[in-house]
């Protein structure tokens, strides 16, 4: 008879989109037989788009616990936890490995009173700056440091990200950690783009000679837009180059930065009513990634805290050239000169000066595109992921085998 598969609860905090969500999708579907996996989410907040299509392209239907919601509230908290410690007794895991802050902590509660015999968890990003005030983040530190003690295996998505937790902020010591990328089904960002280029172009009304500069993401304090619109200005008032700003994403902020564009003297436009003439277009989430990276020539990243950034992923994968803020896990997402020019966070100046060097010349665009797609599918396509987490689950599970006779 065959042996039965090792069975694992996977626990994020909610479905939205963005990296977590297609990490824990394709871990869900692609781990080998060896792996049985129950796929558990909280409830996305009403301003984030939905990742649903995300989960139902590959045949997933997760588990929703509803009271596991992004903010603190003590009273949905105990409610979710007490969930999640039925959902652990009923499915009697070999593992639990949860993603990102508020799963983590709920999630590796639950698993730690049900004694499971392997706890796993994966930081993406973290909330040690940029998020929060000084005695919250204090307060954050507390926790992690206490869960990080008691779980079995902590993953990071890069070397700087983990340098960060370790040495630090003294999260855990260095050698509990794995460093895991994220990865994701990077075809589609190169294939057809020409077809998918004029589709957008023709949808937003953008002329030839036009160079589209865009920034894909929550419309959130951390994503920094301020400074992104800010730059964008400088580039308009300096180049002779018929330029076009996309704010793709949607979010809490959205009504402000249009405020913000008045206050700079920027116009801009939204749908359904476009306005051609106008220099920055709100997109709100454009569900196809892979027309918009096709569609635009320049793919930007302000932010002041970032893990593993998608969107610099997908630029790459479809041979964009990128102007990014220098922070987090970047340097290991990108190749700094190669595939991007980096700033300093929060440096309007430096991150404007990158933007104009690649609106001005065709030459450097050109380069900048030339190594992307290459270096992306290598090393953040989901065949990688699921093969270095199964390696390390099978170490874990061998070393808990050791140990125990």
């Amino acid at each position: 008879m065959p042996k039965e598969p090792y069975r694992i609860v996977r626990i994020i905090n909610r479905f939205n989109l963005g990296g977590p969500t297609y990490n824990v999708t394709y871990l869900t579907r692609y781990l080998s037989p060896e792996f049985e996996t129950l796929l558990v989410g909280g409830m996305k907040e009403e301003s984030e788009a939905s990742s649903d299509f995300i989960l139902k392209e590959n045949g997933i239907t997760p588990v929703i616990v509803e009271e596991m919601r992004r903010s603190i509230n003590p009273m949905n908290d105990i409610a979710a936890y007490k969930k999640l410690k039925k959902i652990i007794k009923d499915f009697k895991p070999h593992i639990v490995h949860t993603h990102a802050a508020k799963s983590g902590t709920l999630g590796r509660l639950a698993a730690f009173s049900c004694k499971v015999p392997i706890t796993v968890h994966t930081f993406h990003g973290h909330v040690f700056h940029s998020y929060f005030g000084g005695v919250q983040t204090a307060v954050y530190k507390s926790i992690e440091r206490y869960l990080a003690a008691r779980t079995t295996a902590l993953v990071a998505l890069s070397e700087k990200q983990k340098h960060e937790l370790s040495d630090i902020h003294h999260i855990a010591p260095a050698d509990k950690f794995h460093i895991v990328p994220l990865g994701f089904d990077l075809e589609r960002f190169w294939t057809n783009q020409e077809a998918k280029r004029k589709a957008f172009r023709e949808k937003y009304l953008l002329a030839d000679n036009e160079i589209a500069i865009g920034i894909i993401g929550r419309l959130v304090p951390v994503k920094n837009h301020h400074l992104f619109l800010r730059a964008f200005k400088q580039i308009e008032d300096k180049t002779q180059t018929k330029v076009k700003a996309f704010i793709i994403g949607d979010g809490e902020l959205k009504e402000q930065l249009m405020d913000y564009c008045k206050e700079l003297g920027l116009s801009y436009t939204s749908e359904p009513n476009l306005d051609p003439s106008s220099s920055v277009v709100f997109t709100s989430w454009i569900k196809e990634a892979d027309v918009a990276t096709a569609g635009v020539d320049i793919i930007t990243l302000s932010s002041l805290n970032e893990g593993t950034p998608v969107s610099l992923i997908e630029a790459q994968a479809a041979s964009r050239p990128i102007v990014s803020t220098q922070t987090g896990g970047i340097e290991n997402v990108v190749i700094p000169n190669e595939t991007a020019l980096l700033s300093p966070v929060n440096d309007e100046n430096s991150f404007a000066d990158n933007m104009l060097k690649l609106c001005n010349d065709n030459t450097l665009r050109t380069n900048l595109s030339f190594k992307g797609k290459d270096f992306a599918m290598a090393k953040f396509h989901y065949s990688s992921l699921v093969k270095n987490m199964g390696d390390l689950y099978l170490k874990l599970l061998k070393d808990k085998h050791a140990g125990a006779n």
